[in-house]
């Protein structure tokens, strides 16, 4: 064995074991997302022009820290609890899934109040005749029919709590046991020392638990709530007190809650999905390219691995990132098998050339890596652009599909060009490669694509018209929850409830507004969409009108009309900007910016006949659709440049040849590689449409018509372009 090639084994040996090493056991070295093990991720917006100009430039900051102490008591790990923009905080809780607990504990600004009770009887009897003294309040006691009448005035605030506990009285009920700091000792003893034998109101978040007398002056600073708590009750009090009150009022702008089970079911789909996927393009592989074949299923081995312990890797070296594996990280993952397998179809397509035109196997292994490095250097580079603006402008779960789709294009360069090349050689090493055999469904074929670009061109504005004309009749309906704001709640039921008995009970208790979606997959499973939360109200309501019908929270999303907006700005700013990207870099690399501009184009013509589709199937754009949609981009200018790329090659050889013909060669030299790299991704994202679930259903879908849009346009309509502009450009010289 040469010396080189043995330290290329090195090298793999080396590869694999770290990536083992940082990939297993999985559940261990990988950060899992809140999609696929429940949880809950909000956006807080602090309302700080509703304080004192003076408390406005640390209200978040200090919102922040009170935040960090009350979700300490929720027991979440690995939460996040950060800044975002000038009046945001982001909270992410993994493990959380008692939405209503963690929403009182997290959003409630607890208020603790002293009041001084008014003990004339004839004042309380005017004050009940509804001749309330000014200066005064009249308040209920909590659970009892005695009325106080309350002076306005705070006598003691909860800011000078310094610790709230909760205790036990002689009876064994709950209570909360107080102590004051300094200043609040002090205050305490005043007001306890000049009212002798008078009550003293505790009022929390406007609500008199209890006015007990004050026997005798205090003046330890230490004192007890009392009250009819449960021990849940009390606790929660405690630590808002504890914690204390929030410095300016806050609301929920966008929330993301996700049960165990959906994430557990998330978790299943998405692995079917990969296992199903995977299976057949390995399969595929070895069946169409025979030994060539099994060296690039051994690459995606290898690929996968490099991809999950890079993750791991990087939760090791980076404990603090939000790094995480989402469920469109697996389809990130799903989708850079199908990807990655390009690249092998196209350095086994460019081998086949070498063998046909006699080479020997070793120079046909040699020139075929060569001669196919620069189509899959320049569909790669262009890919990562787009996931560069996936993670630039996306969020959440976004991010985690545009982090492994980086880590699968680099994998996949990786692999292809160092993995694959090296197994190539070793084969042929040990004479396992004398003869290298491969199916050859698109011999030599001479189809004249050029000729048919004007039925083309008419076939894809009619698409693109429909599309559009459906986009303009949904208006602002064609919007999910992402970008228009609302709520979605989705339920599974223990057996299948009617959608009519739903929409009556909803009808009947003034919650008509709800959109009642089902999925045939599953029966028992229902999504509610409002344009409010309407959460409390619907789960009130289906447990009194349909008690025997058990029921579990799968999840619930909802997104504010400011958050929406937001959304819809940085997903516009995400296509924009990656287009952009792409048609600097397509310009740079082929040197001739009609190349560039057509290819552009031809995706920009696949993103909108996506949508178009996605309208017209009554599906709405999310984020999930945009991720999807730029995704497409990436693919879409794959294709193309691999026949920019041999027509960039072929321009060399045919220097006389009309550029027409140059194009027809091109296409037809490159149609086996490139209806190939379509069926074995599409076989990987059907699997994701029938397998993946639900929630990424859509997604599969927008993928598959995208990526047929996508050998569709790389065919008829980007290289006919530039013959367009080219005869264009010759007419005005």
């Amino acid at each position: 064995m040469r010396k080189d090639l043995r330290g290329k084994i090195i090298i793999l040996l080396g590869v694999l074991i770290l990536a083992v090493f940082f990939a297993f056991p999985i559940e261990k070295r990988i950060n899992l997302g809140l999609d696929l093990k429940g949880g809950m991720h909000l956006i807080l917006r602090v309302k700080t022009e509703q304080i004192a100009e003076k408390d406005r430039s640390d209200a978040v900051s200090r919102a922040i820290e009170i935040l960090r102490n009350r979700i300490d008591s929720l027991g979440a790990g690995e939460t996040v609890i950060q800044r975002q923009g000038n009046d945001q905080i982001l909270i992410q809780l993994p493990g959380i899934t008692d939405r209503d607990r963690a929403i009182a504990i997290i959003g409630k600004v607890a208020s603790l109040e002293f009041h001084l009770v008014h003990s004339d009887p004839m004042k309380i009897k005017e004050a009940l005749a509804g001749n309330v003294p000014d200066g005064y309040i009249l308040k209920n006691v909590q659970d009892s029919n005695e009325s106080l009448l309350l002076s306005k005035t705070v006598d003691l605030k909860g800011e000078y709590i310094s610790d709230a506990r909760v205790d036990f009285d002689q009876f064994g009920q709950p209570q909360i046991s107080l102590v004051l700091n300094a200043q609040g000792t002090k205050i305490f003893a005043r007001l306890t020392q000049e009212h002798v034998n008078e009550r003293l109101a505790i009022v929390v978040d406007d609500i008199v638990l209890s006015a007990p007398n004050i026997n005798e002056p205090i003046l330890s600073g230490r004192g007890e709530i009392t009250g009819n708590f449960t021990f849940e009750e009390a606790s929660r009090l405690a630590l808002q007190l504890r914690s204390g009150a929030l410095p300016a009022p806050m609301y929920i702008e966008e929330e993301r809650t996700i049960g165990p089970l959906l994430g557990r079911d998330s978790i299943e789909a998405g692995l079917k999905a990969t296992l199903i996927g995977g299976a057949l393009v390995f399969l595929f592989m070895i069946l169409y390219y025979f030994k060539a074949g099994f060296i690039a299923d051994i690459a995606l081995i290898f690929n996968i691995l490099i991809i999950v312990g890079t993750l791991g890797f990087l939760k090791a070296m980076l404990p603090d990132s939000q790094i995480t594996l989402t469920l469109p990280g697996i389809a990130g993952i799903i989708l850079t098998i199908g990807m990655a397998v390009d690249a092998n179809i196209l350095i086994n397509e460019r081998i086949r050339e070498e063998i046909e035109n006699k080479r020997p196997i070793q120079a046909a292994i040699t020139n075929g890596f060569s001669k196919a490095f620069s189509a899959i250097f320049d569909s790669n580079v262009t890919t990562l652009i787009a996931a560069f603006m996936l993670f630039q402008f996306g969020s959440g779960p976004i991010k985690g599909f545009a982090v492994t789709l980086s880590i699968g294009l680099i994998s996949s360069l990786f692999t292809a060009l160092f993995v694959t090349r090296t197994f190539f050689h070793l084969f042929a090493n040990f004479n396992l490669l004398k003869k290298l055999s491969m199916s050859n469904f698109f011999s030599r074929t001479k189809i004249n694509f050029i000729s048919k670009r004007y039925v083309a061109y008419a076939l894809s504005v009619i698409l693109i018209i429909f599309g559009l004309m459906s986009w303009i009749n949904k208006k602002e309906q064609a919007y999910g929850i992402d970008f228009s704001g609302g709520q979605i709640q989705e339920y599974r039921f223990a057996q299948p409830v009617q959608t009519e008995d739903l929409r009556r009970i909803f009808r009947e208790n003034n919650l008509g507004g709800i959109i009642i979606q089902r999925f045939e997959k599953s029966p028992n499973t229902i999504i509610l969409r409002t344009a409010e939360d309407t959460y409390d109200q619907v789960v009130a309501v289906i447990k009194e009108k349909l008690p025997g019908s058990p029921f579990d929270v799968l999840r619930v999303e909802k997104v504010g009309p400011v958050v929406g907006k937001a959304l819809r700005k940085s997903a516009l700013l995400a296509i924009l900007f990656a287009l952009g990207g792409i048609l600097v870099f397509v310009g740079f690399r082929f040197k001739h910016f009609d190349f560039a501009t057509a290819g552009v184009i031809a995706l920009l013509h696949d993103v909108i006949i996506t949508l178009g589709l996605v309208l017209m199937t009554n599906r709405q754009v999310d984020l999930l659709v945009v991720t999807a949609l730029l995704t497409i981009a990436g693919y879409s200018i794959n294709d193309t440049i691999v026949i920019y790329d041999r027509i960039r090659e072929n321009l060399l050889k045919m220097p006389k040849a009309p550029l027409a013909d140059v194009m027809n060669t091109s296409i037809n030299q490159t149609l086996g590689r490139t209806v190939l790299t379509t069926l074995t991704t599409l076989l990987v994202v059907l699997s994701l449409y029938l397998f993946g679930g639900e929630v990424l259903n859509t997604f599969a879908f927008c993928l598959l018509i995208g990526f047929i849009s996508g050998t569709y346009s790389s065919i008829f309509i980007a290289s006919p372009l530039v013959l367009t502009m080219q005869k264009k450009k010759r007419r005005h010289v």
